[in-house]
């Protein structure tokens, strides 16, 4: 039976919370009764009329019944974590209309033609500033000792700095943590980007307790897999194959292309490296005319040659960094509205709304982790934390 914890108790239990893990296993030790509870089947009632076989359930939109922790979380919708600094209800929706992609001058325009509420564009700045201690605490937050699978991308934008428009970069990494999460790790904005900034982030993750990444997915950038091996030597870094594919294609003339891309596809999903490397030089020979267009294959096979290792399961998942392209895809939605940022912060606000509104409420999970998971514990038997 659960012994029910008083006030005292409850809060010396989350001063003494450190990890990430321990903060799962605390949440879900308070679930527990409430889980049991709404798991228990309710007796059968007489009704004196005659009643259906089977009282109908609610379903998903695929048709199948919800489990219980969707039942749960409809009856129990997750706060939107602005929620800790609004002063009120009305400035919560100003928060999340702005987490939305809303300009400022959108969200005056609502908030008095729907709610009565007169606002300056400067006031809805002044509402939204009020997250700032949220980003902060975010950004430093600890994490996860080990990261099976890690994203990394970078993403342009324009913000105002000494008078200038000038180009800015957000460094953005996407976490799978060892129960297949997904999770960013945070947002960095620098002027430009470079593999010497990342190998700044990956030692920010680093001290934010991130001891060990057993593959990192990264574009083509020059340096990059130099830098990630100067923070985490162990890690295998997997340069994306999608990207490659479409940087040699995009030269080749439109009547050759397919077939070509039907020749190369026989390089990447080879059953080892060395049968990789025989189907490129086939390629090379078969193509002659387009053999420069390979050399960029030949001059990083190490960056790509990891790859091969791996069985299917794992590759699917590596081979591209369409995951965290996916979430930047969402971040441009939501930043589109805003030709030009005033200031660094208010980049790294919006995108931190941005990402905290999509993955409120949601389990981003990867799927078949069980399998490659398993499949991870072979290859990485003295790395692989749970």
């Amino acid at each position: 039976m659960n012994k029910t914890l008083t006030h005292a108790e409850y809060q010396a239990r989350l001063k003494s919370i450190t990890t990430p893990e321990e903060a799962a296993a605390f949440a879900q030790e308070l679930l527990a009764p409430v889980l049991a509870d709404l798991s228990r089947a309710p007796e059968p009632v007489e009704e004196p009329e005659a009643a259906p076989a089977e009282e109908e359930k609610p379903r998903t939109k695929q048709g199948r019944r919800p489990t219980i922790p969707e039942l749960a979380s409809r009856q129990n919708p997750v706060a939107s974590p602005w929620y800790e600094v609004a002063a009120n209800d009305k400035e919560a929706m100003v928060i999340s209309l702005y987490a939305k992609g809303l300009t400022t001058r959108d969200i005056a325009s609502y908030m008095k033609s729907h709610h009565g509420v007169e606002l300056s564009q400067p006031g809805v700045s002044t509402i939204t500033d009020k997250v700032f201690p949220l980003v902060k605490e975010w950004q430093s937050r600890p994490l996860s000792s080990c990261y099976p699978v890690m994203y990394l991308d970078g993403l342009h934008f324009k913000v105002r700095d000494g008078g200038k428009i000038a180009s800015k970069v957000a460094y953005i990494a996407l976490g799978v943590n060892q129960y297949g999460m997904k999770e960013v790790m945070g947002i960095w904005v620098s002027d430009s980007e470079s593999a010497k900034f990342w190998m700044g982030v990956l030692s920010d993750m680093k001290n934010r307790g991130v001891d060990d990444i057993l593959i990192v997915c990264v574009d083509g950038l020059k340096g990059f897999p130099e830098a990630i091996k100067a923070i985490y030597p162990l890690a295998d870094v997997q340069v994306c194959v999608v990207h490659m594919i479409r940087h040699t294609v995009m030269f080749i003339p439109h009547k050759d292309r397919e077939a070509f891309c039907k020749d190369l596809q026989l390089v990447y999903t080879a059953p080892s490296e060395e049968a990789g490397r025989e189907a490129l030089r086939e390629v090379g020979e078969r193509w002659s005319q387009y053999k420069a267009y390979l050399r960029n294959w030949e001059d990083r096979w190490e960056d790509i040659a990891p790859f091969f290792s791996y069985p299917a399961a794992i590759r699917r998942m590596i081979y591209t960094t369409n995951a965290i392209e996916n979430l930047n895809r969402q971040f441009r939605k939501v930043t589109k509205t805003t030709t030009v940022f005033p200031h660094d912060e208010a980049l790294m606000k919006l995108l931190w709304l941005a990402q905290a509104d999509i993955t409120q409420g949601k389990t981003l999970a990867v799927r078949n982790w069980n399998e490659i998971m398993a499949q991870l514990t072979i290859a990485f038997p003295d790395r692989v934390q749970f």
